[in-house]
C-alpha cells in the first residue's frame, strides 16, 4: 500500500463537527476497527505494571509450562510468563512505530515543503532521497547497530532514514500542485513571505495525506523491528519484544507453541489494525468522495 503510485489530489476540507463522528464511523467502520484496536492495546501496555506479572522473572522449575490460571499463556524456557513478556512487548512495537513514522513524517515533511518551493535544493535533495530509498532497511539498521550497540533510539533512527524519502516525495508531490492554486499566487503577489505562505496555505494541504503516509510507515516499523529483534540485532535481548520473544521460543514451538502464537498473533494484529487504521484515513481524505469498491 503506497500513495506515490497516485496522482495527489488536494482539496480543501471543513471542519469535522461533533455530530458527524457517527456519520463517519458508519461510513468508515477501517478507521473504528483500527483506531479502536490501537487505542485498547496502548491502555492494556501502558497499564501493565499494574497488572502483568514481571516480564523478566525467571523461574527455572516452571520452565515451559503449559497455560493454567497462574500463567495464561504459560511459561518460556526460562521460567518467564508469556503474557506478560506479550504484553510489555507491546510497549516497544508501538513505541518504535509511533516514534519512527513521527520523525519520518517530521524530516520527510520539511524536506518536502522546500523541495517543492526551491527548484535548486529540489534537484540535490531529491537525488539524496533517491540513494537513500536504494539502501534496504534492515541492511542500514544492522549496520548502525553495529557501530553504536542495540539500543531502541537507534532502531528507531535506523528505521525511520529510509522511510524519509517516501514520505519527503509525497509532500513535494503536493506542494508541486497547491503552490500553482490563484490563492497561493494571490497571497504571494499581494506580498507575503515564503515562509507564511508554506504556513499558511500549503502546509494544511499536506497533513491528510501525511498521516495516510504516517500510518503506513508505522506498520512498516512495526515490522522492521520485530525482524530486527528476532535477528538478535533490534532492541536489547533483556528487554521484552514480539520479535526477540518468537527467536528465543523457536526450538521448542512443538513443546509449547504458545511462547510464539501469543506475540506472533499480536504482531499480526497490531499491524493489521494498522494497516486499517491508513486505508480508513485514505478513504476518508479521498477527494473524489466515496471510492468505488
Amino acid at each position: 500500500m503506497s500513495l506515490l503510485s497516485a496522482p495527489v489530489e488536494v482539496v480543501p476540507m471543513g471542519r469535522l463537527q461533533l455530530s458527524d463522528l457517527p456519520r463517519l464511523m458508519k461510513r468508515h467502520p477501517q478507521v473504528v476497527m483500527g483506531g479502536g484496536f490501537l487505542v485498547l492495546l496502548s491502555i492494556l501496555a501502558l497499564a501493565a505494571p499494574l497488572y502483568a506479572g514481571d516480564p523478566v522473572n525467571m523461574d527455572p522449575f516452571k520452565r515451559l509450562q503449559p497455560p493454567s490460571s497462574e500463567m495464561w499463556f504459560g511459561s518460556d524456557n526460562l521460567g518467564r510468563d508469556v503474557l506478560a513478556r506479550t504484553i510489555f512487548g507491546a510497549r516497544v512495537s508501538l513505541m518504535v512505530g509511533l516514534l519512527s513514522a513521527m520523525s519520518a513524517a517530521l524530516c520527510g515533511l520539511l524536506i518536502g515543503l522546500f523541495a517543492g518551493y526551491n527548484r535548486g535544493f529540489d534537484n540535490v535533495m531529491m537525488r539524496v532521497m533517491d540513494g537513500l530509498m536504494s539502501i534496504p532497511t534492515i541492511l542500514l539498521a544492522i549496520a548502525l547497530i553495529s557501530l553504536t550497540g542495540p539500543g531502541i533510539g537507534i532502531l528507531i533512527v535506523a528505521i525511520a532514514i529510509p522511510e524519509t524519502p517516501a514520505v519527503a516525495r509525497l509532500v513535494r508531490s503536493v506542494v508541486l500542485s497547491v503552490r500553482e492554486r490563484p490563492y497561493v499566487e494571490a497571497a504571494l503577489c499581494g506580498g507575503a513571505r515564503l515562509p507564511k505562505v508554506l504556513w499558511r496555505h500549503i502546509l494544511p494541504s499536506t497533513i491528510p495525506p501525511l498521516m495516510v503516509q504516517g500510518a503506513i510507515v508505522c506498520a512498516s516499523a512495526i515490522l522492521t523491528e520485530a525482524g530486527l529483534s528476532f535477528l538478535g540485532v533490534g532492541v536489547p535481548p533483556e528487554i521484552p519484544s514480539w520479535g526477540n520473544m518468537i527467536a528465543s521460543s523457536r526450538l521448542y514451538l512443538a513443546i509449547s507453541p504458545m511462547t510464539i502464537f501469543a506475540p506472533g498473533i499480536c504482531l499480526a494484529v497490531t499491524v493489521l489494525a494498522v494497516n486499517l487504521l491508513g486505508d480508513g484515513l485514505r478513504d476518508l481524505f479521498d477527494p473524489r468522495g466515496k471510492r468505488r469498491r
